[in-house]
């Protein structure tokens, strides 16, 4: 189908499709992404990027430093204020000793008094309240003006075994510890794009850089989170106990030295340089390898354990996705078949695979026990569930070589890859409407919940990202967006639009269950925002700006280099929309902290009473000396 406004676009001055987009668009002058020889001398010091970036850097630990200071200023004024309250305590149950029997009566009357509350329905009706002793004259009839709605709390359920709750939470706390390394290199990487001269250091080149972002939230932030709630739903869904926690630990242990053994690979070089995302090298992807199988079998062994016929959908998901994610490592990097040509399909199959058949397919599985659980309710058709999985199964796995449309692999094999991108319409639209009918008769719960909104946003880009890869697979629409930032903000569609959400809003839903501490609901607010309002910055320009060009670059009456500076602007909104991104995974790092990290409150009437009975105690063991 022929876009008009695409087609009568000229290359040197791309128009913008809409008035909205121009009101947002509003970059800076061109001297700020481009510098020559002559106009490098006649800059002042402080007026250079690279100096700018250096300072930035610079303030950033101060920055942090000071926040230290608050923290630590506030822990003493808790201490304080704790060790007060203490001492109250005390005098409160000197008071209570001078009391004689009718006096503590009175006392035990009057807290009876105070702890009274009502239901809620005494004034209940279609009828107005009659009031004859006056009792309602006070009463503001209009409601307050909040700024923050009052979100349900966690429901209280049965608690789970303390040693697996220790165990989901170090794979939640190391997950969320990647999160913000992996995003914090990928900022910086970001801002290269606008101030490419930031630094000349080789471990910090976009080469080695690029990686070490995109293996980190691969294989630490994902991976970590995404088995981390794992463990908590597979024994849940069995009715029975975990099979193995010292294998949990196992992979918990493996997973992490393999990010960090690869870290430090990819920033001193060191990677498997065929590979899509120049991966870690094969002996350190082994300890991943090694983690899953370990996880695999602790699974089955769990689920053959289970103490209900049936087999809950939310199992077949992850199991199947821990077994594809084995066979598609294995594919990936035994060299036999990577050969020319054959080194390209396995790259695709590779590259797809990781993506549809670990990620996404492992996700799915939390999320039909996690959302029925949010909403208290069932899911909507156990069915729909299954047709989704297998139709995933079967049409995902053919679709990795529609990233090398117009190549030099064969024709007939490219459009199978298309075809099976067609047909991913099935599982998605049949998961889309699963999800969206649990919903159904509950819409009225987002409002009051920090958890669903979350989820709903994950429902959404599940629909949008994943038929719009559908959409770049046909050859018209590959031939202007691939290779180019297109693809980049499909990639962030799909595994921060729909991945990322899917886990925080699962993180969100367990971790207060676990602790039995609720995220402060303002914070877990800017999360969700900062993180939504960042993505669509980040991806609506880089999709226009790739759009034009790879007009630019079919129309061939420019270089190369017009098409870069051509991106420039979008480049910048990138940078803005990924600060905002990392900025609300501090604030989730924050939010995992407060939910953690227990909180202690003295309790004057409780500490008094117990001060009262030791005192008693110490009293008679006096007289009995005596």
């Amino acid at each position: 189908m022929e876009i008009p406004f695409l087609t009568r676009m000229k290359p040197d001055r791309p128009p913008l499709p809409g008035i909205f987009l121009a009101a947002l668009l509003c970059f800076a002058s061109s001297s700020v992404f481009a510098q020559t020889a002559d106009n490098v001398t006649e800059q002042s010091l402080m007026s250079m990027p690279g100096i700018i970036i250096t300072i930035t850097l610079l303030v950033v630990p101060l920055v942090g430093a000071l926040f230290l200071v608050v923290v630590k200023a506030n822990a003493l004024f808790k201490s304080i204020q704790a060790r007060k309250d203490t001492e109250e305590a005390t005098r409160f149950a000197g008071y209570l000793k001078t009391l004689n029997e009718a006096q503590l009566e009175e006392l035990q009357l009057h807290r009876e008094h105070r702890e009274y509350h009502l239901s809620g329905q005494e004034l209940a009706g279609p009828f107005a309240p009659e009031d004859n002793k006056g009792l309602l004259s006070g009463i503001n009839e209009k409601a307050n003006i909040r700024f923050i709605e009052a979100k349900r709390k966690a429901l209280v359920r049965p608690d789970i075994d303390p040693k697996l709750s220790r165990l989901i939470l170090w794979f939640l706390g190391t997950a969320t510890f990647w999160l913000i390394f992996g995003t914090s290199v990928g900022e910086y990487v970001g801002i290269k794009f606008v101030v490419p001269d930031a630094d000349h250091l080789s471990w910090l080149s976009f080469g080695r850089l690029r990686p070490v972002h995109t293996n980190a939230v691969f294989w630490g932030w994902s991976s970590l989170a995404m088995l981390g709630l794992g463990y908590y739903v597979v024994p849940r869904v069995s009715n029975v106990p975990i099979h193995s926690l010292k294998s949990g630990w196992w992979t918990l242990i493996l997973i992490n030295a393999a990010v960090v053994l690869g870290t430090v690979s990819l920033m001193a070089g060191i990677n498997n340089g065929d590979g899509e995302y120049r991966e870690y090298i094969w002996p350190i992807q082994l300890l991943f390898g090694i983690g899953l199988i370990i996880t695999l079998v602790n699974f089955l062994r769990t689920v053959a354990n289970r103490k209900t016929r049936e087999i809950y959908v939310s199992n077949w998901y992850m199991i199947a996705a821990i077994m594809f994610t084995i066979v598609i490592s294995l594919v990936a990097y035994i060299p036999y078949w990577q050969n020319g040509l054959g080194e390209t399909i396995v790259q695709g199959y590779y590259m797809h695979q990781g993506v549809g058949m670990w990620f996404m397919l492992f996700t799915l599985g939390l999320v039909y026990y996690y959302l029925p659980q949010q909403l208290n309710k069932p899911i909507y058709s156990y069915s729909l569930g299954i047709l989704a999985f297998w139709s995933q199964i079967f049409f995902y796995t053919l679709i990795g070589t529609h990233h090398f449309v117009f190549s030099a692999i064969p024709w007939s094999l490219q459009t199978v890859a298309i075809v099976g991108s067609a047909g991913m319409a099935i599982p998605v639209v049949s998961g889309t409407t699963n999800f969206l009918m649990t919903f159904r008769g509950s819409w009225h719960k987002v409002s009051g919940s920090y958890t669903l909104p979350f989820f709903l946003v994950g429902i959404i880009f599940y629909f949008t990202g994943s038929l719009q890869g559908t959409a770049e697979a046909f050859r018209s629409t590959n031939l202007i967006w691939h290779f180019t930032d297109f693809t980049v903000a499909h990639s962030h569609l799909t595994m921060y639009g729909i991945i990322a959400f899917f886990m925080w809003g699962g993180i969100y839903a367990i971790v207060p269950r676990l602790t039995h501490q609720e995220p402060p609901q303002i914070t877990v607010g800017m999360h969700f925002w900062m993180a939504f309002i960042g993505m669509m910055f980040y991806t609506i320009p880089l999709m226009l700006g790739g759009t034009y060009r790879g007009l630019m670059w079919m129309d061939g009456g420019k270089s190369f280099i017009d098409s870069v500076v051509l991106m420039a602007p979008y480049w910048l909104w990138r940078a803005i929309g990924g600060s905002l991104m990392w900025a609300s995974h501090l604030i989730f790092a924050f939010n995992m902290y407060r939910m953690i990290n227990p909180r202690k409150t003295v309790n004057i009437n409780a500490t008094a009473i117990r001060k009262l009975s030791s005192e008693d105690y110490e009293l008679v063991n006096v007289v009995n000396e005596n």
